[in-house]
């Protein structure tokens, strides 16, 4: 029988080291081990199926990943699966998704001990993660470099493991990590985007003109990038600020809602959930609706006239989003 897997939720770190763990233990059982990725935004799910029916004639085992699993939700998906479960063979594959849940046919295909949810560590876990990454590359860390670094990251163990490495590169053992070298390592580094833009211009303790001289520098930034895209870019805040949208209309049908409801709508851990209660506290629902059409209309804009302004034309754009609020303007004030 062929065997199906399913790994659910948010904490990729983990995910990732329970699909190691079992790479490890097929390899060990069947000598040798054939392994494979594939994504649903690029990938079919006959797509994996193949490889996981063709390699078997090559001896040893396949273990093959579909990650985005939620995007299955057709009748052939069903079929694809159902057939595959009845095929006699050493093979594994594993459905993977950061939501929750996923579509309820498929799911159902699935044998209920071979699923697995992954759910985000608590603060507390995170900061013992933390603890305990840099003690194994022989590093002290201090709890308010701990904090930033929380503050400052994605907070599934992947991204915290993936970041954090830089460290043993730029610091000689035993050396104490504080607050300023975090600062230092992450801050100066780290690659600017539309997110931790939008990241920049959420923050309610600063004001207005702090706030436009900190985008303005994340924007000049991406601009000097090689793959920078205006398009990218736009598109990026617009995606921010319908979520946010989003965030205000949850909020005004359930102002008590609480984290794992929010989870359901794409408000993946406590570290985003606290970005958009802070953007929110800017931004009301009718400001975001009008900052997404001025993300529309500069879009075309930014389309028609080529690339000869179109620093010019972001620097407006982030003038018009933080200071006016959504208001477009003919002139600079």
């Amino acid at each position: 029988m062929g065997q199906i897997f399913l790994f659910l939720g948010p904490e990729i770190g983990q995910k990732n080291d329970a699909i190691l763990q079992m790479r490890v233990e097929m390899e060990k059982k069947f000598g040798s081990l054939e392994f494979r990725s594939f994504f649903s935004s690029e990938d079919k799910l006959s797509d994996a199926i193949s490889q996981l029916e063709n390699s078997s004639l090559f001896g040893g085992a396949t273990l093959v990943v579909m990650n985005g699993a939620e995007s299955f939700k057709k009748k052939d998906d069903c079929t694809i699966l159902e057939s595959w479960k009845n095929e006699k063979s050493d093979n594994a594959l594993i459905l993977t998704s950061e939501n929750w849940s996923i579509d309820a046919k498929i799911d159902k295909i699935v044998p209920q001990k071979n699923k697995r949810v992954f759910r985000e560590l608590s603060e507390q876990g995170k900061a013992e993660f933390l603890r305990t990454f840099f003690k194994k590359e022989e590093l002290e860390i201090d709890s308010d470099a701990i904090a930033l670094i929380l503050e400052m990251l994605e907070n599934d163990t992947q991204s915290l493991r993936d970041e954090c490495s830089r460290f043993k590169w730029c610091f000689q053992k035993g050396t104490h990590i504080g607050a300023s070298d975090v600062e230092k390592i992450l801050a100066h580094n780290r690659e600017e985007n539309a997110f931790t833009l939008f990241d920049a211009i959420s923050k309610p303790t600063q004001n207005a003109q702090t706030r436009l001289e900190n985008a303005l520098l994340i924007a000049q930034k991406i601009q000097l990038t090689k793959n920078a895209s205006p398009v990218l870019l736009i598109a990026g805040l617009a995606s921010c600020f319908r979520k946010l949208a989003l965030w205000h209309s949850l909020h005004a049908e359930n102002p008590s809602i609480d984290d794992f409801n929010l989870k359901k709508y794409g408000f993946l851990g406590k570290s985003m959930c606290a970005q958009y209660a802070r953007a929110a506290q800017i931004w009301n629902y009718s400001q975001c609706a009008a900052v997404c059409a001025l993300l529309a209309t500069r879009d075309l804009e930014m389309r028609s006239l080529g690339s000869a302004l179109n620093a010019t034309q972001i620097s407006l754009l982030l003038y018009e989003i933080v200071v006016k609020n959504g208001n477009p303007i003919l002139v600079y004030e």
